[in-house]
């Protein structure tokens, strides 16, 4: 286990298998629809070194957690070694700590070891309105190729479902 960050009362580490049951009951308890799966793979990728997770500690629980893809397929900048930070979540009970702040700290300093920029993708459904809000006050800003709806760029004037799958892509430079 790699610690990233720890003040004390809050610590930034890798993930530990254990991590995947915590994230996952905590987001059904949401009555949000995750799947196990994805946070096992979480682990797994970051064993194999494709991807880092960063699981934030408050007070000795876990309270969230943040990836960084290091190199990824998807996206306006798929396939160019920009990465990406997907995933970032800090449990709804211990909202307005600088947890989020803490793992973006994290992982933009993990990414700019790797490159100049990093990106990210954010819904556009209410829900997502805590994390445009902490983008946009981080300096990220829209990468110019519009709206995506499942993995793929909507045309002008294409129907949609403002759902988890209605994205916009934002970068912003490390240097």
């Amino acid at each position: 286990m790699k610690n990233y960050y720890d003040d004390g009362e809050l610590k930034i580490r890798s993930m530990i298998p254990e991590d995947a049951k915590v994230l996952y009951d905590t987001y059904l308890s949401y009555g949000w629809h995750p799947q196990i799966k994805t946070y096992e793979d979480y682990y797994i990728e970051q064993e194999k070194g494709e991807r880092l997770v960063f699981v934030a500690e408050y007070k000795g629980e876990v309270k969230g957690q943040c990836t960084l893809v290091l190199h990824p397929t998807e996206g306006p900048w798929g396939g160019k070694d920009y990465p990406e930070i997907v995933d970032l979540t800090v449990f709804s009970d211990i909202h307005c700590k600088g947890i989020g702040n803490k793992l973006l700290d994290v992982a933009e300093s993990e990414a700019a070891k790797l490159s100049d920029m990093v990106f990210l993708a954010v819904g556009l459904h209410s829900g997502y309105g805590p994390a445009q809000r902490i983008y946009s006050k981080r300096g990220y800003i829209p990468d110019g190729s519009g709206v995506w709806y499942q993995n793929k760029v909507l045309e002008p004037y294409t129907p949609c479902v403002n759902d988890d799958d209605l994205l916009l892509f934002l970068s912003k430079n490390l240097n």
